[in-house]
């Protein structure tokens, strides 16, 4: 594979990364008024219900995988993207997760709307999911009271997450993953909306469980659309050659995989150091044909317990990418 860039930003047990412990992860990076903006999932102090949280670059600054700042309080704790006023029966016990940034038209409020569509648990970190958003309303993020996308489909076993959207041709496309890490079984879905929150299409399934894909985010580029997924292992042995991560090109956004270029694989799953199997890839161009993929990782740790792995989030800036 041509050579790459790897860059590490986030990792709670590095304190050159400004993270003070928190678990950040999961990124969707947009340029919002004037300025580069990341909104990550994650645990402020490495337990409980994960919730969103945001990091900026300064304004005007360029694309760039380093110079993040966390948006904290003035007493420096995190602070949340929205509150539950609206969507606690749906998210408040098993938290947020990897959100995924969106600007669509909205038929009924006849406007542009941005949301950060994310996976919510009622009860369990662990899912079952369902996936909803939050939305700008000019001034702040606003949760829902409900979820507007639930599993409906035997394959998908009851729960839907990882959400990946775009909005294209008048309809808001997306990708997400079915199943669950637990069972060891995965499978990708794709659906489409008028309005992003209801009547979607029939649930169909973009890549079978074999695949073990996760993560399929589709970005424009050019005349055509670039994609960038993972292959995942979750089994306790050395993962296969192809789990890492992959890119694709298409001219459109096709819900058939078969439409889609051949994969190329630009990231394997070797052990770094600070992370190793990398998943949630969201590709970010400047529009000057530079592109960075944020990712993310995890390491082992030597901490007891049913879990000794401390999650990271880092950056790829490949040449096939640009």
């Amino acid at each position: 594979m041509p050579s790459a860039t790897e860059t590490k930003i986030f990792d709670p047990r590095d304190s050159a990364t400004g993270t003070a412990g928190a678990e950040l992860l999961d990124a969707t990076v947009v340029r919002r008024d004037g300025r580069w903006w990341m909104y990550l999932a994650g645990q402020a102090a490495g337990y409980g219900p994960t919730d969103l949280y945001s990091a900026s670059l300064a304004p005007g600054a360029p694309l760039s995988a380093t110079g993040w700042t966390l948006t904290r309080a003035a007493d420096g704790q995190l602070i949340t993207l929205a509150g539950r006023d609206s969507s606690r029966p749906w998210d408040g016990h098993g938290g947020r997760h990897c959100p995924s940034y969106v600007r669509g038209w909205d038929p009924h409020k006849d406007a542009w709307v941005e949301r950060i569509y994310y996976a919510g648990a009622a009860e369990n970190l662990w899912g079952p999911y369902s996936i909803g958003y939050l939305e700008w309303d000019g001034t702040r993020w606003r949760d829902q009271p409900a979820p507007v996308f639930l599993a409906n489909e035997e394959w998908e076993h009851g729960s839907v997450y990882e959400p990946n959207l775009i909005y294209h041709g008048g309809k808001w496309k997306l990708w997400y993953v079915a199943g669950s890490n637990q069972e060891d079984y995965l499978v990708h879905g794709y659906a489409e909306s008028d309005d992003g929150s209801t009547n979607w299409s029939p649930h169909t399934i973009f890549a079978p469980p074999e695949m073990k894909m996760f993560d399929f985010c589709v970005r424009p580029r050019g005349a055509g659309f670039d994609a960038i997924f993972a292959r995942v292992w979750l089994q306790p042995t050395a993962p296969p050659s192809e789990t890492g991560l992959w890119w694709c090109h298409a001219g459109e956004p096709s819900a058939n995989l078969a439409d889609w270029s051949a994969p190329v694989q630009i990231m394997t799953a070797e052990d770094r150091g600070w992370h190793a199997g990398p998943w949630k890839p969201s590709p970010a161009s400047d529009g000057a044909g530079r592109t960075l993929i944020f990712f993310d990782g995890l390491y082992r740790t030597t901490d007891p317990g049913p879990f000794p792995f401390a999650f990271t989030l880092g950056c790829l800036e490949h040449p096939l990418c640009d």
